[in-house]
């Protein structure tokens, strides 16, 4: 038996037709729009993008149509039942506040090691505005532990159509994916010196952010 019939049904529709179907309603409802001209590199990979909305890991697995296994803090579990399902049916990784986590780091380090891809949000939680100085390292520390790449990510838009306030509206969407950043020197050097390229290649993909009706 593969490892992919292995997987949960859910699961594996979850992948399947989830991606195409948010690449779909994204170009007729929000205009979505993929800036991605060398595409994601072939797992195994980490991903780092800003965190503007719910639909930021949905997008970004779409764009990539593969796999990417997203950690995800436990207090989003038991807020909505669509959010409960989605998160079971992508198999995102359950990390809780203030805590090591140990059990977390373990299975993302083992994903990766099994060649695949792991997504985070450095900044934690959904904000309005992007601001890298919110951002904790554990996206660049898993990619340097790992040897593998960090993978940026900018999506632009999604704070209006479905920002922080959990209200869906029209809208553009951006997603925008950067060249593989690799750390060098020491641990501690490399992780921060991801985090700055990382930091400054968001800020600049984003750029200004236009309202809904103007022009990404």
């Amino acid at each position: 038996m593969s490892e992919r019939s292995k997987r949960p049904l859910s699961e594996r529709v979850a992948w399947t037709a989830v991606p195409p179907l948010v690449r779909g309603v994204g170009r007729i409802t929000w205009r979505l729009e993929v800036n991605a001209d060398n595409g994601f590199p072939e797992p195994p990979f980490v991903v780092a993008s800003n965190h503007f909305s719910f639909l930021d890991g949905l997008l970004i697995g779409a764009v990539f149509h593969r796999k990417i296994r997203f950690l995800a803090l436990v207090d989003l579990f038991g807020n909505y039942r669509w959010l409960d399902f989605a998160l079971t049916a992508f198999d995102v990784i359950p990390i809780k506040r203030a805590v090591v986590p140990l059990g977390p780091v373990r299975t993302a380090l083992s994903h990766l090691h099994d060649g695949g891809a792991v997504g985070l949000f450095p900044e934690g939680t959904r904000h309005q505005r992007f601001d890298p100085r919110r951002a904790l390292p554990g996206a660049a520390w898993l990619a340097v532990r790992a040897d593998v790449p960090l993978v940026p990510v900018a999506v632009a838009g999604t704070q209006d159509v479905l920002g922080v306030d959990n209200r869906l509206r029209a809208g553009r969407i951006r997603v925008t994916v950067g060249e593989p950043l690799h750390g060098d020197g020491t641990r501690r050097r490399a992780v921060d010196d991801l985090m700055l390229r990382w930091g400054n290649w968001v800020s600049e993909a984003l750029g200004p952010v236009p309202g809904p009706n103007e022009t990404l």
